[in-house]
């Protein structure tokens, strides 16, 4: 089936996982369907917090904690009526597998800190991860953790495969105070929060009269 001539492109969001030495790209999620929402906080990171100094009340520390929570839909709706094997197998397991090992460190360092722990190791180093890129447009190419991730799976085929489910993703954004300047995740929140100043100076202020008074 083709689409029509003059469809819009709808530009999709989604995490791209890559090698925080290299930048290598390692894996790129799309998210099936856009949520319409994406709920953002921004905790601000004040001197010494409500309680601090007075004279200090204008100072910021650095920049703010952001988080991001969105709520993704998954449906094989569309695969199953196509014959999709790979979905008749298996439902929509690979779509929710590939979020969920995000969070988990691989089954290969779990068991190289076992074989180091029963050698007598006194050290076994954390592993770290792939640095986690959260897109949602060109404007917000945003380094984040997942700081919390829950599946609701709502519907299954005859073999007990998910085929539907909803899936609710909290990041946290991580900004220079977390990844050095360096890092490839530090670049990459300085060119966020610099397209953030730059939409800012796109906005049209008001005038005071708007306010209902003439001077401050």
């Amino acid at each position: 089936m083709q689409s029509f001539p003059n469809s819009p492109h709808i530009v999709k969001g989604g995490i791209v996982l890559i090698d925080p030495d290299s930048s290598a790209i390692k894996r790129i999620i799309t998210l099936q369907y856009n949520p319409d929402t994406l709920t953002r906080s921004l905790q601000v990171k004040g001197v010494g917090g409500d309680g601090g100094n007075r004279s200090e009340a204008l100072r910021l520390t650095g920049p703010p904690v952001e988080t991001i929570k969105l709520e993704a839909e998954i449906d094989a709706t569309d695969q199953m009526e196509m014959g999709d094997t790979l979905t008749a197998n298996v439902g929509i397991q690979p779509q929710l597998s590939v979020l969920e090992t995000i969070v988990y460190p691989t089954s290969d360092h779990l068991i190289f800190n076992n074989s180091m722990s029963q050698s007598g190791s006194l050290e076994i180093v954390p592993m770290e991860t792939d640095l986690t890129l959260f897109i949602w447009n060109k404007n917000r190419i945003i380094p984040v953790r997942i700081a919390e991730f829950s599946i609701i799976e709502e519907a299954f085929d005859t073999n007990l495969n998910p085929i539907r489910a909803k899936v609710t993703l909290n990041m946290r954004v991580l900004s220079v105070d977390d990844l050095d300047f360096a890092h490839k995740g530090g670049a990459l929140f300085m060119s966020y929060q610099q397209n953030k100043e730059k939409l800012a100076g796109m906005f049209r202020g008001g005038n005071l009269g708007d306010l209902g008074i003439n001077s401050i």
